[in-house]
């Protein structure tokens, strides 16, 4: 599966257009990873114990938009982006979207 960011995908040509694909996740922390989230943060620079939080929860978003643009017999996806909103404390929807098409290498 292409995926990309741009609206098109260079040495492809699409041929077909299916439609917005999307996955989602949500996601909390929990009391251990704000307890080392904290200590880390406090000692300043990266929080890996956010970073890997936030890693998985893109994963896990791009795999299902992937899945889906599947289910529509796409084999790529274009104009993927993310976005994050936080539901409520501590919880946090991670959304991947962009257009399933069907491409051909020119």
């Amino acid at each position: 599966m292409l995926i990309v960011t741009t609206n098109d995908a260079p040495g492809y040509r699409v041929v077909r257009t299916l439609g917005l694909v999307r996955g989602i996740t949500v996601r909390s922390r929990n009391a251990i990873s704000d307890m080392v989230g904290g200590l880390q943060s406090m000692l300043g620079g990266r929080v890996e114990t956010y970073v890997r939080l936030a890693e998985t929860s893109r994963a896990e978003a791009l795999q299902e938009m992937v899945e889906h643009a599947q289910a529509m017999g796409a084999n790529a996806v274009i104009g993927m982006r993310y976005e994050a909103n936080e539901i409520m404390e501590g919880v946090t929807e991670v959304l991947a979207y962009g257009t399933a098409v069907v491409v051909e290498g020119s």
